[in-house]
C-alpha cells in the first residue's frame, strides 16, 4: 500500500469522524477516536513498538508454543532461533524503513463438516512471529473499541460466554433467531474496506503498508503462486484481529437499531420476538454487509428459524420456556465420526492403547460442551463408546476358541463362554450383547481408565 494511500486512508477516517456527533454512532462507523489515549508522535512509531526487543521475545515465545506446520520456505519452528541470530538485524531494519515484503502462504484445504473445504495460508515461521508482534501490539489499540457483544478471539472472551448470552435471550422470549452466515468470510474480505477500517486507529503508514503486503500475499498451490486481491485467509495470527475490525461496524449497526445479537468471529446471531421481525432483520442486515462490508449472506445456510432448530457455536437449546442448553446433532455426529476413524486407526493395537488415544478427545470434547444442560445424549455416548471397544475386542480374538478362553477369563461361566463364542453373529451385535457387557462391563472400562463423559460432565458442572 503506497504511503500516499494510507495518508489518503487516515485522513478520511479523520474527516469521518469529526463529522459524526458525538453521541450516536452511523453506519459503518465504530465509536471512539483514533487515537484516544495516545500521542500524535506515539501513533506514528507503531512499528518502533513492534519490533521493540520485549515485544518481540513475547511474540517468539508464544510462536514457539503453538508449533505448527512450516510455510513455503519449509522452515520448522525449531530452526527459527538460529535462523533470527543471523538475519533478525536486516529484518528489523527492513520492517522499520518498510521495505519488508513478506513470503506467499502456504496453501492448506481443511475438509469441513458439513462438505466444502476452509482453505488456510499458513505464512513462513518468520512471517508468523511478525504478524504476532503486530497482533500485540494493535490488539490493545482496538480492543478497547470492539462491542461487549462480540467474543471471538478476545481476551477473557470465550465461546462458552457467547453461548450463554444466547440462551439468556431465547430465556428472554426472543425465540427466533436470525442466523447469519457470511459467505466465504475470510476468502472475501475486500482489502480497502479493511485497510479503511485498520487506517482509523493506525497512524504508522509504513505498518498500514505492512498489513496491506500481507493482505496481498500471494498464496503457493502446487508450486505456483496465486496472486490475492481479496481475502484474509485463516491460518496467521493476524487474521482473527483484521476479523474483529471489519466486523465491529456489523456490530455498531446491530447496536444502532436496538438489536439482541452474540458474535463468534464471522458467526452472528440476532434473536427477535418474531418471526416476521427476524425476517425484516435479515433483509436489513443482507443490505448492509452488502452495501458497507461488501460481503455476501450465504442464502443457502443463513435463515430465519426458532433456537432449538439451529446450532450455534456447536450448541442448540430446547424448546422449554426456560430454554436448556443442550449438544447440536451436528457436533454429535462429528464426535462420533472421529471416534471411529481413531478406532479404525487402533486396530490391532491394545486396547490400553486405544484408550490413551480416544481420552485427550473425550477430556477436550466434554469440557467445551460442559454447559450442557442435558445428560441423554452423553449417556448414550458412553454405552456407544464401550460397545465400539468391545466390538474392537471382538475381532481381534478371531477366533471362537480365542474368544471362549478370553470370556471365561473376564468371567463368564463356561458353558455361556462357549455358547457365546460360537452364535454366528457379528462384531457389532456381540459387543452390545449380554454376553459382552457382563464380560466387560463400565466398572471395566473405568479401571482402564476410559474416560466417561457423564461422570466428567457432572464433575465439571459441579465445579461451576
Amino acid at each position: 500500500m503506497p504511503a500516499r494511500e494510507a495518508e489518503a486512508l487516515a485522513r478520511a477516517a479523520r474527516r469521518d469522524r469529526s463529522a459524526r456527533n458525538a453521541g450516536s454512532v452511523r453506519a459503518g462507523a465504530e465509536a471512539g477516536t483514533a487515537t484516544a489515549g495516545q500521542t500524535k508522535s506515539e501513533d506514528h512509531a507503531r512499528m518502533e513498538q513492534v519490533v521493540e526487543r520485549s515485544n518481540m521475545w513475547l511474540a517468539y515465545r508464544r510462536v514457539v508454543a503453538n508449533k505448527g506446520a512450516a510455510g513455503v520456505d519449509a522452515m520448522a519452528v525449531t530452526e527459527l532461533k538460529d535462523w533470527l541470530k543471523g538475519h533478525w538485524p536486516s529484518v528489523r531494519k527492513a520492517l522499520l524503513d518498510g521495505s519488508y515484503l513478506p513470503q506467499p502462504v502456504r496453501r492448506v484445504d481443511i475438509p469441513k463438516p458439513d462438505g466444502g473445504v476452509r482453505t488456510l495460508g499458513v505464512p513462513t515461521v518468520v512471517d508468523r512471529l511478525i504478524q504476532q508482534a503486530l497482533h500485540q501490539v494493535l490488539s490493545p489499540v482496538f480492543e478497547k473499541g470492539f462491542h461487549e457483544r462480540s467474543y471471538g478471539f478476545r481476551p477473557g472472551r470465550n465461546a462458552q460466554q457467547a453461548v450463554r448470552q444466547a440462551q439468556q435471550y431465547v430465556r428472554e422470549g426472543r425465540r427466533w433467531v436470525v442466523d447469519l452466515d457470511i459467505e466465504k468470510f475470510f476468502d472475501r474480505v475486500n482489502h480497502d474496506v479493511l485497510m479503511a477500517r485498520v487506517a482509523r486507529r493506525v497512524g504508522d503508514e509504513r505498518l498500514l503498508k505492512l498489513i496491506r503486503r500481507y493482505l496481498e500475499a500471494g498464496m503457493m498451490t502446487e508450486g505456483l503462486v496465486q496472486p490475492r486481491t481479496e481475502g484474509t485467509p485463516q491460518g496467521g495470527p493476524l487474521s482473527p484481529l483484521l476479523s474483529n475490525i471489519l466486523l465491529t461496524d456489523l456490530d455498531r449497526e446491530l447496536e444502532r437499531r436496538g438489536l439482541a445479537f452474540v458474535r463468534y468471529a464471522d458467526d452472528c446471531n440476532v434473536y427477535v420476538r418474531s418471526h416476521r421481525a427476524g425476517a425484516r432483520v435479515m433483509a436489513g442486515v443482507q443490505a448492509f454487509l452488502s452495501r458497507v462490508l461488501k460481503l455476501t449472506v450465504n442464502a443457502v445456510k443463513s435463515a430465519v428459524a426458532r433456537p432449538w432448530e439451529r446450532k450455534f457455536l456447536g450448541y442448540s437449546v430446547t424448546v422449554h420456556m426456560d430454554s436448556r442448553l443442550r449438544i447440536a446433532p451436528q457436533s454429535l455426529k462429528r464426535l462420533r465420526e472421529r471416534i471411529k476413524e481413531l478406532l479404525r486407526q487402533g486396530r490391532g493395537r491394545s486396547l490400553t492403547h486405544t484408550i490413551a488415544t480416544l481420552n485427550p478427545l473425550l477430556r477436550g470434547w466434554i469440557n467445551y460442551f460442559s454447559l450442557s444442560q442435558t445428560r441423554t445424549a452423553l449417556e448414550e455416548l458412553d454405552v456407544w463408546v464401550r460397545r465400539h471397544l468391545r466390538r474392537l475386542l471382538w475381532k481381534q480374538w478371531k477366533r471362537p476358541k480365542t474368544r471362549e478362553r478370553r470370556m471365561r477369563l473376564l468371567g463368564l461361566a463356561p458353558e455361556q463362554a462357549w455358547r457365546s463364542s460360537v452364535n454366528g453373529r457379528g462384531p457389532w451385535w456381540n459387543a452390545g450383547a449380554k454376553h459382552m457387557v457382563r464380560a466387560l462391563p463400565p466398572s471395566y472400562f473405568t479401571h482402564m481408565g476410559l474416560v466417561s463423559l457423564v461422570a466428567t460432565h457432572r464433575t465439571l458442572q459441579r465445579v461451576a
